[in-house]
């Protein structure tokens, strides 16, 4: 029988306000480091995504992967479900998801069926990560699709939140031997 999940460390992080008058990368991106506040709250690894389409939020999600034992319950695949389902279109052509970490191999290939059009996203991950990290599924000249990709947005904000966690999970872990 597995052990049971230990509590999420408190979080220190507040989560941020932006004003929707100016509706540009930074806002959008604020609004997925919000998500990613949640996923902490409930232990979850603090990654956040949110997807607009049209100038208005069709997809908003964070990790859920411990709360439903479900390793595809990445943020940017459950944002990528939302937006679809909101616009009645698995082809989000003229949407941009917006993550606070580089996504994985798998979220990265979702990027590409559900057509997005942009991806922006906070922190570079050069050990998993599937657009420009450990590899780029955007780079390879047969794919029928192509992504803008922007990095670095938030950056600084979003890797001190994933360091954290971690920093706090581990130290949580030493204290209980």
């Amino acid at each position: 029988m597995p052990n049971p999940p230990k509590p999420a460390p408190e979080c220190p992080f507040e989560k941020r306000y932006p004003s929707a008058l100016q509706r540009d990368d930074r806002y959008y991106m604020e609004l997925a480091y919000n998500q990613a506040i949640e996923a902490w709250r409930e232990n979850e690894v603090p990654i956040g995504a949110v997807i607009e389409y049209g100038g208005e939020v069709v997809g908003a999600a964070h990790n859920r992967v411990e709360s439903t034992n479900d390793p595809t319950a990445h943020a940017e695949m459950l944002a990528i479900t939302q937006a679809s389902d909101a616009i009645k279109n698995w082809r989000l052509n003229e949407a941009t998801l917006y993550v606070t970490k580089e996504p994985c191999p798998m979220c990265s290939g979702a990027t590409m069926m559900s057509r997005l059009k942009r991806v922006v996203y906070a922190v570079p991950d050069p050990k998993m990560g599937g657009l420009g990290g450990l590899y780029d599924v955007n780079s390879y000249p047969t794919i029928n699709h192509s992504l803008q990709v922007e990095v670095g947005v938030l950056r600084a904000e979003c890797l001190e939140l994933l360091q954290a966690f971690f920093q706090l999970k581990r130290d949580m872990g030493k204290a209980s031997i």
